[in-house]
């Protein structure tokens, strides 16, 4: 879990619990509001063109529609800088 080094996000109970959980938590380095730009974008994308037209019941239908949007849409056909703009080369 990537965060920033918030109070929330520091503390002890947290930290304990991503550890049962075997989760690794890193944090963005002080003072550097660019190391979540790249995710952030990502998310507000993700939820433009999937969440936030769906209404979720269970946890399952969630993880299949964000993986069906990333998969066929996000990777395949939207639009990326990487490629010069180009989708056609995401096939």
């Amino acid at each position: 879990m990537h965060s920033n080094l918030g109070k929330q996000y520091t503390n002890r109970l947290l930290e304990d619990y991503l550890f049962s959980k075997e989760i690794i938590h890193s944090f963005s380095r002080k003072v550097n509001p660019y190391d979540n730009a790249c995710i952030e974008s990502f998310h507000s994308i993700l939820k433009q063109g999937e969440v936030n037209h769906h209404r979720y019941f269970d946890f399952n239908v969630v993880r299949k529609a964000i993986f069906e949007y990333i998969e066929s849409w996000y990777n395949r056909k939207r639009i990326h800088g990487f490629i010069n703009y180009d989708s056609t080369g995401c096939s």
